[in-house]
């Protein structure tokens, strides 16, 4: 059967007693892994118990697949359901489970975590088919969820958190669920002994000041702003932050730019188009982003990209010192917002 992306969560959490085995997959691993780990410990509490669960690698699997048979027909000596986890990264267990699946023995439950399965996969389709397993797509966090996954991460700690600083949180976050519980352990810990965190401590965990300042340099560059981009750059130099990084950033900058703009030469409404963006604009930077997206042409855009690219590679293979060189290419990229 194939779980609703909606219904994900909930189905880790209590899956239906019928259940011989789950396929967990998807492009975010650490989703992944949380929502597997879910529901093994629905069946039982205490993962290390070597008497009801047991992992198996895919190689021990892919030599000797009675091995999973045995481990499911097996009881327990002190009695109650077993795990089965084992992680997969594609197609190699595909045959074998199809062969379980039409024979499922034993009460175990097995518990599979796959990698990130296209449409087509055969191990995909053999869970999302049988009547006996489930198939449960993970997928990244969006802005929406990851605010829920914020507030009850830091609520279980004790802790609450100002609408400010959840925006500013979840601004950095999404990329993989691992690394989103990792950085809110970060921010709850640096919050120990405080009843409600607030931008300030969000800046202080995950905050990353080149990074604010790279950000500094690709609005000021789009906006057409001379001043406030020489005294981005400065600051940019004097922090050792290497050339390429830079244009790399402001590469991406403007594609997102075009991005939004040919959505907009398409009917899309700018807001629509910029809540489609991944990871998302700052809240702090979204009036300046939507501003630039109505300054530049789409023809322009890809104008700026080229240059972009161009200061790349000279970047690379010129003797030219690269600040002068992307510096030159920024200013002239200014200029081009300012000429409307």
């Amino acid at each position: 059967m194939i779980v609703k992306t909606g219904d994900a969560d909930r189905f880790a959490a209590k899956p239906p007693a019928t259940l011989k085995a789950a396929l967990f997959y998807g492009p975010d691993q650490g989703l992944v892994h949380e929502r597997a780990e879910k529901m093994a410990k629905s069946i039982v509490d205490d993962l290390s118990d070597p008497f009801r669960v047991i992992d198996f690698e895919e190689s021990v699997l892919t030599s000797d697949g009675a091995k999973l048979f045995d481990e499911a027909a097996a009881i327990s000596m002190l009695g109650g359901r077993r795990v089965i986890r084992i992680r997969t990264g594609a197609n190699a267990l595909a045959k074998l489970f199809e062969s379980f699946l039409d024979d499922a023995v034993g009460d175990a439950l097995v518990v599979v975590e796959g990698g990130d399965l296209a449409k087509n996969a055969s191990l995909r389709k053999i869970f999302e088919d049988a009547d006996n397993a489930a198939a449960i797509a993970c997928y990244g966090d969006t802005a929406q969820n990851l605010s829920g996954v914020v507030r009850e991460a830091l609520k279980a700690e004790g802790l609450t958190i100002s609408t400010e600083a959840l925006d500013d949180a979840v601004s950095r976050l999404g990329s993989d669920r691992g690394v989103t519980r990792r950085e809110l352990e970060k921010l709850a810990l640096y919050a120990h002994g405080k009843k409600n965190v607030g931008i300030e401590d969000v800046r202080a965990v995950m905050g990353d000041e080149a990074e604010v300042r790279v950000d500094e340099i690709c609005d000021a560059a789009g906006e057409g702003d001379l001043k406030r981009l020489d005294l981005a750059l400065e600051r940019v130099w004097g922090e050792d932050i290497s050339a390429i990084a830079v244009v790399r950033a402001v590469m991406g900058h403007f594609q997102k730019l075009l991005q939004v703009k040919v959505a907009g030469e398409r009917g899309e409404n700018a807001d629509a188009a910029m809540r489609k963006i991944w990871p998302p604009i700052h809240f702090s930077r979204t009036s300046s982003f939507k501003m630039q997206a109505t300054r530049w042409s789409e023809g322009k855009l890809s104008d700026a990209l080229d240059l972009l690219l161009d200061t790349e590679a000279l970047c690379k293979t010129t003797a030219v010192p690269n600040e002068a060189v992307l510096g030159r290419a920024l200013f002239n990229i200014a200029a081009m917002a300012r000429a409307r």
